[in-house]
């Protein structure tokens, strides 16, 4: 009776997961993105919008207790989960993954630092110039990144709005990103 009890329990969190994640893919693979904002539409470029978007369901779960933690380490441990077999598709072998990982790991956290002190100094300047550092750092002036930070913010504020629970229930929502905004 127990392993059945528990054995839907997994599964209910297993879904849950899922569907929280596949939402946060949903929301790093808008279109806009890549053919109005110039986000290169290159595995790089989808990892730093899959960043993007991981960093502010993070953000939003940071500091709640209970089940809300344990999403946000499940969350994490599935992004991380992703791109090691992302990296796989791509060809990389057994043996340079894990190297490739690391580095990944490491240019993740170095943005969420960036990405979350400029946010909470609501510092547009500073938020901007650390997107266009990090999603285009080889294009010198990348007007769009402007766009991409009020995105953000406008993100941030989205997310804030919605209840733990219903995020802890599978329910998260990101803004729409539009096609044209000044």
């Amino acid at each position: 009776m127990f392993q059945r009890f528990f054995g839907r329990e997994r599964y209910a969190n297993r879904a849950i997961t899922e569907a929280l994640y596949a939402q946060i893919v949903a929301a790093a693979r808008q279109t806009v993105f890549y053919s109005h904002w110039n986000v290169p539409d290159t595995p790089l470029g989808r990892f730093e919008m899959l960043s993007l978007h991981m960093f502010l369901f993070q953000h939003r779960l940071r500091g709640e207790s209970g089940a809300a933690q344990e999403v946000a380490q499940v969350l994490i441990d599935e992004f991380f989960l992703d791109v090691d077999h992302s990296l796989r598709e791509l060809g990389i072998g057994d043996v340079g993954v894990p190297k490739r990982m690391k580095k990944l790991a490491k240019m993740f956290y170095g943005r969420t630092a960036a990405y979350d002190d400029a946010l909470e100094r609501n510092d547009h300047e500073g938020l901007t110039a650390a997107l266009a550092r990090n999603v285009r750092p080889d294009a010198g002036a990348w007007l769009e990144a402007s766009l991409l930070a009020n995105y953000v913010t406008d993100a941030r504020n989205h997310l804030a709005a919605q209840t733990s629970e219903s995020i802890v229930s599978g329910t998260l929502t990101f803004p729409a990103a539009k096609e044209v905004e000044q």
